[in-house]
C-alpha cells in the first residue's frame, strides 16, 4: 500500500520525512471481561471486579467471552479487514505488579483479524488511506495507584482481564494531521459499530505512536515509540516534538536510539521511559489452557449482516440522495449521534422528505453551532430533533421566514415547547398578504426618494429597501413578495 504524502519537515541539511504507525487499545464493548464473568463496569471501589481467574489465583482456567470474539470479528469488517477462521491465544511474559499472571493472554502471529484499511479526510477535500496491520484480541492489565500513600503503591485489578482490540496500523501515517485524522475516524467506526465506547478519558481507546524520521525516499529509520496517548490533540503535539527531537539527534551527528518515551502535556514534550523490547523479548508461546480459536465463515457472515451503515457509506449517501456538499456530509456522519440526529430531523412528510440541504443547515450552522459555543453535545441539545424539524417545517411552508425562524429558535433553545404552538401564540407568522406588505413598501418608497435614485442606478441598492421593508414589519414579510414588489414599483 502506497502512504500518500504529508507535511515535510525542514531541518538545518533538507527536508524530512516522518514515518508514523499506531497502535490503537480500544476496550471492548463488553458486559464481562475476556476470560471471566467478572464486571467491565467503570468506577468500581477498587478490586471489587475481579474474579478468581482475574486474580490468578492456582488452578484458575480462562474461558472465552464469545461477544468479545463477535465484537472484534464486527469491528474487523468494519474496516474492510481479513477475518481469519482460525486464531491462537498466546502468553506474552513479562513482569509487572498490576499483571498478576505474571503474563498477558494475547494474540502473537495467529490474530483473529488480519490485513484492512481506513480512508481518513483531511483538510482541502483530499483523503489518505492507511493500511491496517492486524487487530487481535488481549487481556488488559490493572492499574497501579500512586497517590495514597508517601510510601506504598497500590494494585486495582478491576481492568485486569477486561478485553481489548489493539489494532495495528501499517507505518503509512506521514504527519501529526493524518494521524489526529486516523484515530478520529477509527474512533468514529467503532461508535458505529458499537464495539467500544471510544472514551478517551477513561482510557478506553488509547494509542501507543511509533514515530521515526528519514530522508524523503531514503530508509526507514529507528523508531521511537511514545506510550498510552489518551487525547487526540496531544497525540498531534507528541508527533510534531518527537520528529524533530529525532532531527535534530541526527542532524548534530547522533544516533537515535529504539525506546519507549512517554508525553508530557504540560511541558510539551516526549521523555524516555525504558528501552523497546523487541518481540522476542516477551517469549510468546501458545497458552495451553485455551484450544484455537476456530469458527466457520456463516458465523462471520451472520455478523456481517447485521452491520450498521458506516460513516463511509452514509456520508456517500448523504452527498448522493441528500445534495449535501461533501463537508457537510462528513460533518454530519463524524459521530453516529450527529448522524441519528439529522436523519430524525429529515424524517418524512408524507411520501416525500423534509429538504435535505435545509436541515443540514439547521442542523450544521444552528444548532452545532449554538452547541459548541455553549459547551454542550447532542445528547444534552436543549432543541430536539423534532423541535427542530418543525422549525424546518414552518419554514418551507412559508409560515414564517428565515430571520423569524432564528428567533423562534432562540425561544425553544431557552424555554423549550412546540414550534408550531409558539409560532400561533406569540403572532410569529410571515405576513403573505401582498397588499399589506404593498402599503409599507409604498410608505417608505415615498420617503426615501434619494435612495429610489441610486437602486435604479445601481439595483443591488434594492437591498436597502428590503432591509426597511422587514425592519418595519418586524421581520414577518415574505422575502420574495417583498424582492418582488419592490422591483414592480423601482422597475429594476
Amino acid at each position: 500500500m502506497t502512504a500518500t504524502s504529508g507535511k515535510l519537515l525542514k531541518g538545518a541539511t533538507g527536508d524530512w520525512e516522518v514515518v508514523i504507525g499506531m497502535e490503537v487499545h480500544a476496550q471492548v464493548t463488553s458486559k464481562s471481561k475476556l476470560f471471566s464473568g467478572a464486571s467491565t463496569a467503570f468506577g468500581g471501589e477498587p478490586n471489587s471486579h475481579v474474579s478468581l481467574v482475574d486474580a490468578a489465583m492456582p488452578g484458575m482456567l480462562p474461558v472465552i467471552n464469545e461477544e468479545c470474539v463477535k465484537q472484534a470479528v464486527r469491528t474487523g469488517l468494519g474496516l474492510n479487514a481479513k477475518i481469519n477462521l482460525r486464531s491462537v491465544f498466546d502468553r506474552k511474559n513479562y513482569f509487572y505488579p498490576d499483571l498478576p499472571q505474571g503474563y498477558q493472554i494475547s494474540q502473537h502471529k495467529s490474530p483473529v483479524v488480519g490485513e484492512g484499511e481506513v480512508t481518513v479526510e483531511l483538510d482541502g477535500g483530499k483523503t489518505a488511506t492507511i493500511g491496517i496491520e492486524r487487530l487481535h484480541l488481549e487481556q488488559d492489565a490493572g492499574k497501579l495507584v500512586h497517590d495514597q500513600s508517601p510510601t506504598m503503591s497500590f494494585v486495582d485489578l478491576n481492568r485486569s482481564g477486561v478485553a481489548l482490540m489493539e489494532i495495528v496500523s501499517k507505518p503509512d501515517v506521514r504527519d501529526a494531521e493524518q494521524a489526529k485524522a486516523y484515530v478520529t475516524k477509527l474512533r468514529s467506526i467503532l461508535r458505529y459499530l458499537g464495539t467500544c465506547d471510544g472514551d478517551m478519558e477513561k482510557g478506553n481507546l488509547r494509542a501507543d505512536v511509533n514515530v521515526s524520521v528519514r530522508k524523503v525516499g531514503g530508509p526507514l529509520g529507528t523508531r521511537c515509540e511514545i506510550k498510552n496517548m489518551n487525547s487526540i490533540n496531544f497525540i498531534g503535539q507528541a508527533i510534531e516534538y518527537e520528529a524533530r527531537r529525532q532531527i535534530e539527534i541526527i542532524e548534530d551527528g547522533g544516533a537515535i536510539e529504539q525506546e519507549t518515551r512517554l508525553f508530557d502535556p504540560n511541558k510539551g514534550e516526549t521523555r524516555s521511559m525504558r528501552s523497546k523490547e523487541e518481540a522476542h523479548d516477551y517469549r510468546y508461546f501458545p497458552d495451553p489452557d485455551l484450544l484455537p480459536l476456530e469458527f466457520s465463515q456463516s458465523f462471520v457472515d451472520e455478523l456481517k449482516a447485521g452491520l450498521p451503515e458506516l460513516p463511509d457509506q452514509k456520508r456517500a449517501r448523504f452527498v448522493a440522495d441528500l445534495g449535501l456538499s461533501p463537508y457537510d456530509a462528513s460533518v454530519l456522519v463524524a459521530e453516529r449521534e450527529s448522524a441519528d440526529f439529522y436523519e430524525t430531523v429529515l424524517g418524512k412528510l408524507g411520501s416525500a422528505k423534509r429538504d435535505g440541504k435545509v436541515a443540514a443547515n439547521w442542523v450544521i450552522n444552528e444548532l452545532f453551532g449554538r452547541l459548541n459555543k455553549e459547551g454542550k453535545d447532542i445528547a444534552t441539545s436543549p432543541v430536539s430533533a423534532a423541535q427542530l424539524a418543525a422549525i424546518v417545517d414552518l419554514i418551507g411552508e412559508g409560515t414564517i421566514s428565515g430571520k423569524i425562524a432564528k428567533d423562534l429558535f432562540e425561544i425553544v433553545w431557552q424555554d423549550g415547547g412546540d414550534p408550531k404552538r409558539l409560532v400561533e401564540e406569540r403572532g410569529m407568522k410571515q405576513v403573505t398578504d401582498v397588499s399589506a406588505i404593498e402599503k409599507v413598501v409604498d410608505d417608505i418608497v415615498a420617503a426615501n426618494p434619494d435612495k429610489v435614485e441610486q437602486a435604479k442606478a445601481k439595483p443591488a441598492a434594492i437591498q436597502w429597501f428590503v432591509g426597511q421593508v422587514m425592519k418595519s414589519t418586524g421581520g414577518k414579510a415574505d422575502p420574495k413578495a417583498v424582492n418582488a414588489l419592490l422591483k414592480s414599483k423601482l422597475g429594476v
